[in-house]
C-alpha cells in the first residue's frame, strides 16, 4: 500500500477509543473516521477529536472505501460479528483484547483474513512496547541463560455491579478475557514455545462469571509459568522472568517502559528503559501500519495471540463456562 497516510477509523467511543484518538493526535495525525452504536456519541467524539468523518451507522464505516484500518473497540461479545463484516469489506483490523471470545471464532477470522489478503491483529500492548524488544535482545544473547519460570499478577478491585462489562456474562465479562489476556500474553512473550500442560482454578462471581483465576502452565521445553488474576482483589501488575543466571522484574507490564535485571550470582541490578507508557497505543498502531504497508505480519504476533486464546478457551471449557449464545 503506497498511500502517504493510512486512514484509521475507530468503532466504539469508549475509553480505549479516546486513548487511540489521543495517541494519533499526539503524533500530529487525525483520526479519519468514527462509528458507534448511537450516532450522538459518535458525533460528540468526532467533534472532540476533529475526526474527518462521522458515520451515520456502523455499516457505513465498512462500506467506506477510504477507510484502510478499523480499530474495533467495542465489548468482547461484539468483536466476532464486526470483525467478519470488516474483513468481508476489505478492511485491515486491529481489535481490542480479547480479540474474540474463543479459539473457534479466532481461527475462522484468521482464515477469512488470509483469504482476503488482509492483516488481522489484537491490540495487545505487551507485543509492542519498545522495552520488550530490548529484553528480547538480552535473552537471545544468552547472558541470562534459559528462561525457567515466569510469574505474573494482575488484579483490580471492581465493586460488585453485575450489569457492567466486568462481571456481566451477556457482555462476556470475567477476569480471563478482561485482564487475564494481559497476564497470559506476558507469559507467552517469554516462553520459548506454547504451553501444552494447563491447570486452572477459579472463583465465580455471584452470577457465574470468573471473578478470580489462578493458572499453572508448562511447555515441552520444561518452562513453567503461573498467573494470578482477579477482578475483586487488588494486585500489582507485576511480571518476573526467572532465568538460570538472573531474573527480570517488570512493573506495570501491560504498558511497561522499564525493567530491572538482577544478577543471580552478585545481586547487582541494572535498569533497562525504552519507550513511553503514554505512547502505548501509538506503538500498536505504528506496528500495524508497518504490517499493512510491508506485508510483514510478524510484528503483530498473531501466532502468540492464537496461543493465548487457545489457553483461555481450554480453561473455560474445563470449567464449562460458556457465554450466552457462544459456540465453541
Amino acid at each position: 500500500m503506497n498511500k502517504k497516510e493510512l486512514n484509521w477509523a475507530v468503532l466504539g467511543c469508549g475509553v480505549i477509543a479516546n486513548e487511540m484518538a489521543t495517541g494519533l493526535s499526539g503524533k500530529g495525525r487525525i483520526l479519519y473516521g468514527v462509528a458507534n452504536r448511537t450516532y450522538e456519541k459518535a458525533a460528540a467524539f468526532g467533534e472532540k477529536y476533529g475526526v474527518r468523518k462521522v458515520y451515520n451507522c456502523i455499516d457505513d464505516l465498512f462500506d467506506d472505501p477510504d477507510a484502510d484500518i478499523v480499530y474495533i473497540a467495542t465489548p468482547h461479545n461484539t468483536h466476532y460479528g464486526f470483525m467478519k463484516k470488516a474483513l468481508e469489506s476489505g478492511k485491515h483490523i486491529l481489535v481490542e483484547k480479547s480479540i474474540t471470545l474463543n479459539s473457534r471464532e479466532l481461527d475462522e477470522m484468521i482464515e477469512l483474513a488470509d483469504t482476503k489478503g488482509l492483516i488481522i491483529a489484537e491490540a495487545q500492548t505487551v507485543w509492542h512496547m519498545p522495552v520488550y524488544r530490548e529484553l528480547e535482545k538480552i535473552l537471545k544473547s544468552g547472558e541470562l541463560g534459559k528462561v525457567q519460570i515466569i510469574t505474573v499478577n494482575f488484579g483490580s478491585f471492581k465493586e460488585y455491579n453485575m450489569k457492567n462489562r466486568f462481571f456481566n456474562p451477556d457482555l462476556a465479562g470475567g477476569a480471563i478475557l478482561d485482564i487475564g489476556v494481559y497476564a497470559l500474553s506476558a507469559v507467552r512473550k517469554f516462553l520459548s514455545e506454547k504451553p501444552d500442560e494447563i491447570l486452572a482454578q477459579w472463583k465465580p462471581s455471584p452470577i457465574g462469571s470468573d471473578e478470580m483465576v489462578t493458572v499453572l502452565l508448562k511447555n515441552s521445553a520444561g518452562q513453567l509459568a503461573t498467573a494470578a488474576i482477579s477482578l475483586h482483589s487488588k494486585q500489582p501488575k507485576r511480571a518476573m522472568i526467572s532465568c538460570e543466571k538472573g531474573y527480570i522484574e517488570i512493573m506495570n507490564y501491560p504498558r511497561a517502559e522499564r525493567a530491572v535485571i538482577t544478577d543471580a550470582e552478585t545481586g547487582e541490578t541494572r535498569e533497562i528503559s525504552a519507550g513511553s507508557t503514554a505512547d502505548a497505543l501509538f506503538y500498536e498502531m505504528q506496528d500495524m501500519e508497518y504490517a499493512v504497508r510491508s506485508g510483514d505480519r510478524s510484528g503483530m504476533r498473531l501466532a502468540e495471540t492464537k496461543d493465548v486464546m487457545d489457553i483461555m478457551t481450554h480453561i473455560r471449557k474445563e470449567w464449562g463456562m460458556r457465554y450466552p449464545g457462544e459456540e465453541w
